[in-house]
Order: C-alpha cells, then structure tokens, then sequence
C-alpha cells in the first residue's frame, strides 16, 4: 500500500474513533462500500497533508450526509404529472383552489370541480395516456368546464324524458326483415301467454321463442303448463293440444327487447286489451316484468313502484280485458299472472328461481286442462289426427 494511503487509512481510524457512537457504524458501513483508502481520499478531494482529523471528519459527515439524501430521493422520486394527475381525479375531498378574477382586486375560493363527469374523465384519460401532454391544457379544459353554466352541463328534466334509451334501435335498423310470426289464438283459451317481442330468430323462422338460448319451452313443460317439451314449430298447436296461446306486446322484431322504447311497449297495451276481449281466455300469462310494468303505467298513471310489483297471480282489479255489462253481456276479464321473462340475455334470475315463479302458474293450468278432459296426449288435434286416418282407411278399402 503507498505510504499516502497508509497515512490516510490511519488518519481514518483516528477520525472514526472520534465518531458519536450512534455515527461510527454507519461511517463503517460508508467507507466499506469504497475500493480503498484511495478512492476515499479522491472523494474528499483534499490531500493527506493538508488535511486535519477535524477537517476529515466534517467532510466524511458531509458525504454521509448526501449519501442518505441520495438515497431518500431514489426511493420516493419525485411523483410525475401522471400521477399527480391521478392523486388530484381520484381524491376524495379536492382542496380548495385560489382564482383570482380578472379585474377584480379581491380573491374567491371555489372547490376543484370532482372528475365525475364524462368530460373530465376524457380529460384525465387524455392526459395520462399522453405522458408529454402539459398540465396547463387540461387545467385550462378543466377550468373551462368548471365555469360553465349548468344549463349547459346537466340537462333538464323534460330532455331527459325525451332521450331514448342508449340501447333503443329505431324500426329502420331492422326494416329488412320479414316477420314471419303470427299469433296463436283461439277463444276461451285456458291461457294466453304474452311475450315483449319477437327476436331476430323468431321473426326469421315464423316460431315462437325459437332461439335456442330460450327458456319458454323448458320452462313452460318443467311447471306443468304443457304435459311434454314441445318444439318452437308447435307453436300454431298450442290452441288446438292443450288450450294455450301465445301474443306479444310489440310486434316489431328486435334483437333484444332493450332495443324497443317505452312508448312503443305502452301503445301495446291497448292492443292486448282488445285481443284479450275478443278471444276471450281464462287467464294471461306475462311473460317478463318490463311488460307488467308498461301495462301498469297505462292503467295507473304512474310507473310501477317496488311495493306495486309482484310475481305471481295479480288482484282481481288488475284483469284485463274487461267487458262492461250491456244488455246484460258483460265479462270480467281474463285472470292475470306475472311470470319471468324467458330470454337467455336476461340473468337476473337463476333458472331454479325462474322454475319456482313459473311452478304457480302451471299447476294451475294443469288442474284446469284435467277439468276440461284434455288428455296429455293433445286434444282436438289428436282426434282430428284420428277421424283423417279412419277416412283413409275407408277410402283405401273401397278402392
């Protein structure tokens, strides 16, 4: 080791010990990350001869110093515009921001408006996706919105009444398809079932409920309504095997029924209401709250509360299809029972939830199938089938 080393390394020693107690192990700890008593001595940048244990001591502290403000800093850097940007949107409570008005003298304080708005959002979005974007652009975006009026921020009640639902799809969108379904009708029917709409699958192939995803089917067999599974094509059977059938409220074909506006499922149940009159069924089946709701905004004037809507059989008040008493011809409507819709889009049940509100209404179709001697098997239908094949038979004979 060169004698200049060997006289700073003992110079160290003597500064060391001279140390607080609490200092010496980190000056230790400071002195074994350098190479050698050289390197040491170039980073004190002053030479063995010149320099004294207290200058040596005040100078290592000096390095230890800014060693351990070195260190501060490259653990918690500095936060970026990103995520200033980010503490600032997502803060519970903004502080209060000082503006000074131009023209004025005095000074107003008004809250940082809350990043809660589409606008803002875009705003903030733009800015951390865009690292060089400055500050000052989305402060003054930001400033702008906040001084905005609030007729031109939030609309008023009548527009919100006006807007369409952001899923609504106006008759145009689907004018190109042929809706080939039709109703299935009879009077004095044990039920009739009514749906929203048809979809894009039922409107193409002229069958009720068609898409595969569809519950109607499955659920209408499961709860007893019908004594077997039936496919969509039997639909046009229904009247004439088990004394069902089915209408919609809306006639128009949709991909989903969130796609129709409330006035077109209101103007629908007028409708229904003549439908109901001149076929005459002991009860209706509505396949789907949406379409309880609209018949109940229409008789009542108002929508239908939680405390208004149930599943099940409805009060006697609630009939439809009323016929008022004229020379002594009068009817009091078809029974009315609410059930689940049916469509595979909509989960807001579980099917064994489903299979349970369905369950009321077809034990009570069963028990009035089995008081009018519909056999499981089909009624008219089969002897119709029947009388046909005792003809051919005939016929085959006298031949």
């Amino acid at each position: 080791m060169p004698l200049a080393d060997k006289q700073y390394s003992a110079r160290l020693r003597e500064v060391i010990k001279g140390l607080p107690d609490d200092s010496r192990p980190e000056a230790i700890s400071f002195l074994e990350q350098r190479n050698n008593a050289q390197a040491v001595y170039d980073a004190l940048d002053s030479s063995v001869s010149s320099s004294s244990s207290e200058d040596i001591t005040d100078t290592l502290l000096r390095m230890m110093s800014s060693r351990e403000k070195a260190i501060k800093v490259e653990q918690n850097p500095p936060p970026s515009f990103k995520g200033a940007l980010e503490q600032y949107a997502f803060a519970e409570a903004p502080s209060p921001i000082r503006r000074i008005t131009r023209g004025l003298s005095s000074t107003q304080t008004s809250p940082t408006p809350a990043l809660s708005s589409t606008f803002d959002r875009r705003v903030a979005a733009q800015a951390m996706s865009s690292p060089g974007r400055k500050a000052s652009s989305c402060a003054v975006s930001l400033k702008r919105k906040a001084t905005e009026p609030a007729s031109s921020v939030s609309p008023t009640l009548s527009e919100k009444k006006k807007r369409q639902s952001s899923s609504y799809a106006p008759p145009s969108q689907y004018a190109h398809l042929t809706n080939l379904l039709t109703d299935s009708l009879a009077p004095n029917l044990i039920c009739i079932f009514i749906g929203v709409n048809p979809g894009i699958r039922t409107a193409t192939t002229g069958h009720a409920y068609s898409h595969p995803s569809n519950l109607f089917w499955k659920l209408a067999h499961s709860s007893g309504c019908t004594p077997r599974l039936c496919k969509p094509e039997e639909d046009q059977d229904l009247p004439h095997l088990y004394a069902l059938g089915h209408t919609n409220i809306v006639s128009r074909p949709t991909k989903d029924a969130a796609e129709l506006s409330k006035s077109e499922m209101d103007e629908g149940v007028a409708i229904l209401e003549e439908k109901i009159r001149k076929y005459r069924p002991e009860s209706v089946a509505i396949v789907g709250k949406s379409i309880w709701e609209s018949i109940w905004r229409v008789r009542h004037g108002r929508k239908c509360g939680k405390d208004d809507f149930r599943y099940g059989w409805q009060d006697g008040a609630e009939r439809m299809g009323i016929v008022d008493a004229e020379d002594g011809e009068g009817w009091p409507g078809a029974r009315v029972f609410v059930t689940t819709t049916t469509s595979g889009l909509a989960a807001g049940m579980r099917p064994h939830e489903k299979e349970e509100v369905w369950r009321g209404l077809g034990e009570w179709v069963k028990q009035r199938r089995i008081e009018k001697g519909i056999p499981d098997e089909g009624g008219v239908k089969l002897e119709v089938v029947v009388k046909e094949e005792v003809v051919n038979a005939a016929m085959e004979q006298r031949r």
